[in-house]
């Protein structure tokens, strides 16, 4: 192998690179600044042409991701993705152990037959609607979801782009890998990953109460400035309970222990109701939610003998903060409710919303709100489904408080939403089934544009879906990527490491050759390091006696070793939502990273020999 010279170009790179590496770590500027930096910087340097530097922002990778968040987005907003999380929550019985095994597993195994970045990009709506409905911070079960979807593309070879690869890199003649051959390490790799975050993500996982995704606060700021501590519960009601078939209102449960029933359904979870009106009859084995202080739960529970639940079963989902939830309404100026009753009106019964208290004039007044005459001003914290709000917001006789925080789905778009989907599907599959002639964005894009045509989504909401920091960084580090293969750098770099290495027993070999490709795949494109060392370690595995088939296999399986930095296309897709920082990534991704090297040489060993 003849030896490859420094030149003044290549020191010119890694110059670049060292930079970009410190900025990231110290992240004295944004990350998406240095990238939009290193597009700049990388033309007037000479290391790549003027169009090849602004290249990564129209890359089949940075479009995919584009269409695939406006997909995404589209699923959640007609309320797919909350079908989806719905039986997440329920497994998870708001353990985060099991959230993480829950959301992360199901991503990781999605993720071993589609690229990694799509089924990220899917589930991030999902995990966004578990996080706020086990209430655990988004950022720590993000991350997890997206190692995952990255450890789920070694499961198959059709996983990830380095191992589709694999077979075309090795030379003429040579025994190819089969679809399964990776699986049994790609398996081992995801349950290392999960039980990793299971068991220590909570220690290691920052709790971010910016991110996105975290628990909507309205109704609970709103009670602390009222001094009001409240509680939403679940109850059952006895089987030999006294006063079954007696009315709300002959129970006086507001009257007399300050507690606001705001649904009511059988054991069963039939006979649903929400803001249920003072007329309905509670039966024995009913089961009710209340809201009001927990020491007046507690009394009222004890006097009629009712059992507090220690979480939401029947109406985990009704209650859910995506689903309902509280506000507060003020009494406008011409409303018909000046000098009237909320009962006289009858518009909370109208529109089946539910009042828990009445502000005015410091006072806080939870019982008889019904009756007490309203005036210009009053203040009602309100209960109900968002729904049902969006709907009583277009009347004039009340003024809501701040803008809409929350979200009513379109379900009479969901059919439209799975169709432009399953389109999406069927033309990925038509790419090897059908060999079409498209690329992945090309597919991708064709299902985001008939999201937009179909109305499920407008194009103003397509363009605030996307995370355009996201867009930019991978825009600038594609780039960075061409210069380091253009320049030879990379090249240099491997062929020195190997070549230092000498005469070392084949284990060892493999070992570095994991390591090597893992500090390549921070720096350029997964795709880049397995083309660029596949060949490299074939030779050096010849000369060291070991087989070069598992050499190759190393270097597509530790391709997807990329959790340190924020570079990697899944790692820069949740950075923004989950609130993380490049150092967040170093702390975790960095027990994961050896995990990884780890169980990878283990798993060669175990089920290929060395």
């Amino acid at each position: 192998m003849e030896p490859i010279a420094l030149t003044p170009q290549m020191l010119t790179v890694l110059v670049v690179i060292a930079v970009a590496i410190l900025l990231f770590v110290t992240e004295l500027v944004r990350v998406d600044v240095v990238a939009i930096l290193i597009m700049v910087i990388l033309p007037i340097l000479g290391l790549v042409g003027p169009m090849e530097a602004f290249s990564g922002l129209s890359s089949n990778a940075v479009i995919s991701i584009i269409a695939v968040i406006i997909l995404g987005s589209g699923l959640d907003k007609t309320g797919v993705m909350n079908k989806v999380a719905a039986p997440i929550v329920r497994f998870t019985g708001g353990s985060y152990s099991r959230a993480v095994v829950g959301i992360s597993g199901t991503v990781g195994i999605i993720s071993s037959f589609m690229q990694n970045i799509g089924a990220a990009a899917l589930f991030l709506p999902a995990t966004m609607r578990v996080s706020r409905q086990i209430n655990v911070p988004l950022s720590r079960l993000l991350m997890p979801m997206g190692f995952s979807a990255i450890l789920g593309g070694t499961v198959t070879l059709v996983g990830s782009s380095p191992l589709i690869l694999l077979n075309d890199l090795l030379p003429p003649g040579t025994e190819h890998f089969g679809l399964f051959s990776v699986t049994p390490i790609g398996l081992m790799l995801l349950i290392s990953g999960l039980l990793y975050f299971a068991l220590l993500g909570r220690y290691i996982l920052p709790e971010k109460k910016g991110a996105a995704g975290e628990q909507r606060a309205g109704g609970l700021r709103i009670l602390k400035d009222y001094g009001v501590t409240q509680k939403v519960m679940e109850l059952t009601v006895p089987e030999d309970f006294k006063d079954s078939g007696k009315t709300l209102e002959d129970l006086a449960l507001r009257k007399a222990f300050l507690v606001t029933v705001i649904g009511r359904a059988r054991s069963d979870g039939s006979e649903k109701v929400i803001s249920p009106l003072r007329t309905h009859r509670v039966l024995a084995g009913d089961v009710l939610v209340v809201i009001g202080r927990l020491d007046n739960i507690k009394k009222m529970s004890d006097y009629f003998g009712f059992m507090i639940l220690p979480e939401m079963v029947v109406f985990r989902e009704d209650m859910a903060s995506d689903t309902a939830g509280l506000l507060e309404a003020v009494v406008a100026p011409d409303s018909p409710l000046n000098c009237s009753t909320l009962r006289k009106e009858g518009l909370l019964q109208q529109f089946g919303i539910m009042p828990v208290a009445l502000y005015r004039e410091g006072k806080v007044f939870v019982a008889g709100i019904m009756d007490i005459p309203l005036k210009q001003g009053d203040t009602l914290l309100l209960h109900g489904l968002w729904e049902s709000f969006s709907r009583m917001r277009k009347s004039p006789d009340l003024l809501f408080a701040g803008p809409a925080e929350y979200e009513v789905f379109r379900k009479d778009k969901a059919k439209a939403a799975l169709f432009a989907f399953g389109l999406t599907m069927a033309m990925v599959a038509g790419m090897d089934v059908f060999d079409l002639k498209l690329s992945l964005s090309n597919c991708l894009m064709t299902g985001a544009l008939t999201m937009v045509l179909l109305k499920v989504i407008s194009i103003d909401e397509a363009y605030k879906s996307v995370d355009w920091r996201t867009v930019f960084l991978l825009g600038g580090l594609i780039p960075l990527g061409v210069a380091t293969e253009k320049s030879g750098t990379a090249a240099y770099i491997a062929q020195h490491i190997l070549v230092l290495l000498g005469q070392v027993s084949p284990i060892t070999l493999l070992l570095v050759i994991a390591v090597l490709t893992t500090g390549f795949t921070l720096v350029i494109s997964n795709v880049g390091a397995t083309v660029l060392l596949a060949p490299l370690v074939w030779n050096m595995a010849l000369g060291a006696g070991a087989d070069p088939r598992l050499a190759v296999l190393v270097v597509g399986l530790a391709a997807s070793n990329s959790f340190i930095l924020p570079t990697h296309q899944v790692n820069a897709l949740l950075m923004g939502p989950g609130g993380y920082r490049t150092v967040d990534y170093i702390r975790a991704g960095g027990v994961m990273t050896v995990i990884f090297i780890a169980v990878t040489i283990f798993g060669i060993w175990a089920f290929h020999g060395i």
